[in-house]
């Protein structure tokens, strides 16, 4: 039986390399090859391997560029179907989808599945004052769906405008059948604290016949509310609590049946209020 021992093997590869690196001359010498000749075997195996790895990876990169070539046009097909879909009961779907189609045909890039411009389509969508938000996406067989959020309108704003429940201004074409919504105004820069104002105001009306209709912030920052019966009331800018419940307790106590011949109450005296009487009356005080 053999015994092998570690520094045999050592001693044996050790052996091996020293004979492969010498040659054996016509007369039988060997010849020890020089320093420079092993340094420029080295320098040409360390220029072959990279060389090799590089033509690797570019076959396989021109291999992959092609797959994906033939992937794009396989998918990259004409849409054949776009829909709108959501909750809605303003916004009319129908014409939206006839206003999106324009741009998946005549658009900026080529109405395809993969080369149609998204970022376009969704901007279009937001174009419409009843949408509040829009999501894109690509489906298969060719088909675009577009899912549509739509505006929650919680109060007009000045003439034309709605307020949604951000405290966001939009103008529809047409708020006929919203007039059951308060009626606000004031700067644009302030609907979050007139909505705010509203509802703190609206709560002293609850329970009566008579409530808010309206709430108009001026710009010097006096308040103004406006009743169902069309009533007007200064509040102005101060004690506005205090002299919304004085007007209250006045109003419940006997104005209410000279309702249909007031057109304004201000509140705005420290001892009574004045009345604007509707046209042909005078305006007189009362304490």
């Amino acid at each position: 039986m053999l015994h092998w021992r570690k520094q045999d093997i050592a001693q044996s590869s050790a052996s091996g390399v020293n004979q492969a690196a010498t040659t054996t001359a016509g007369n039988g010498q060997t010849v020890q090859p020089s320093d420079s000749d092993l340094q420029a075997i080295k320098m040409s195996d360390g220029y072959v391997r990279p060389a090799m790895i590089l033509t690797a990876f570019a076959l396989f990169c021109g291999l992959m560029y092609n797959a994906a070539g033939a992937l794009w046009k396989v998918l990259d097909r004409p849409i054949e179907q776009l829909s709108v879909t959501g909750n809605t009961q303003y916004l009319q779907p129908q014409q939206l989808m006839a206003k999106l189609a324009t741009v998946v045909q005549h658009g900026t890039k080529s109405g395809s599945l993969l080369s149609i411009d998204i970022h376009e389509l969704q901007q279009r969508a937001l174009e419409d004052p009843w949408v509040n938000s829009a999501a894109i996406r690509r489906q298969w067989p060719p088909a675009v769906k577009v899912t549509v959020e739509e505006q929650v309108a919680v109060a007009k704003w000045g003439g034309k405008g709605l307020l949604n429940h951000q405290g966001d201004i939009f103008i529809p074409e047409d708020t006929v059948s919203l007039d059951f919504l308060p009626l606000l105004n004031g700067p644009s820069t302030d609907t979050a604290r007139v909505m705010d104002q509203y509802h703190t105001l609206s709560q002293f009306f609850k329970g009566g016949d008579t409530y808010m209709l309206g709430l108009t912030l001026q710009a010097r920052g006096a308040w103004t509310l406006l009743l169902n019966n069309q009533i007007e009331v200064e509040l102005g800018r101060e004690q506005v609590l205090a002299r919304l419940r004085r007007f209250l307790q006045l109003y419940r106590g006997h104005l209410y049946l000279k309702g249909p011949q007031i057109e304004r109450v201000d509140v705005r005296y420290s001892n009574g209020v004045a009345v604007k009487w509707r046209p042909g009356l005078e305006q007189i005080q009362v304490n």
